[in-house]
């Protein structure tokens, strides 16, 4: 009984050690890296409310809309399915934001069926290798970037992380809970690929 004990509480601490291990990890992708060029800019979605982009969602299309002016990459990819509003779609609603701020038609491309960042990794990555592009810059929130990377390169997709500006500066207290939560999804996903 008491071996068994022992095992339980180490198993707790490697668990443990894992996840502090993931949200340093988290911690230091948060920031992005440099842009380089690239193939593509992938703009990860976030909620829309009546056919317009939520303000976490257009601060991400205009972080992309200033990578494109800057001729990073030639095209921008928005990616979202429907949520409650089957009227739109958040990767539909970012490509009309982009429109109407002055992106060609031509270098937009609406990913529209993904429900989640893992779907939206993959559907976007076919999209991409349809293109003959291997790379892109994916653009998100910054504690999101870590995941992002991975799953686009299990997908044989280099993903280099741009993270949209912060609408606000965000407390110790926020942070800490929203990095855990990401370490506990990036968990959740490894162990749901094995």
């Amino acid at each position: 009984m008491r071996s068994w004990r022992r095992i339980f509480w180490f198993g707790i601490f490697l668990f443990a050690l894992w996840i502090i291990t993931i949200y340093i990890r988290i911690g230091i992708s948060a920031s992005g890296e440099p842009p380089q060029p690239a193939g593509a800019i992938v703009v990860f979605g976030a909620a829309q409310y009546d056919g317009h982009p939520s303000p976490v969602f257009r601060s991400r299309l205009d972080h992309a809309f200033e990578l494109w002016q800057q001729h990073y990459a030639p095209i921008i990819i928005t990616t979202g399915g429907h949520a409650r509003d089957a009227r739109f779609s958040e990767g539909g609603v970012g490509k009309h934001y982009l429109e109407e701020r002055g992106v060609a038609s031509v270098a937009l491309i609406a990913e529209t069926e993904s429900r989640d960042t893992d779907e939206s990794a993959r559907r976007v990555s076919a999209i991409l290798r349809r293109l003959g592009v291997a790379d892109c810059i994916a653009v998100s929130d910054g504690y999101h970037l870590f995941r992002i990377e991975r799953m686009m390169r299990r997908e044989g997709i280099v993903a280099r992380g741009s993270a949209r500006r912060e609408l606000h500066t965000a407390t110790l207290r926020q942070r800490v809970p929203t990095k855990v939560r990401e370490a506990f999804a990036y968990t959740a996903w490894i162990l749901h690929l094995q």
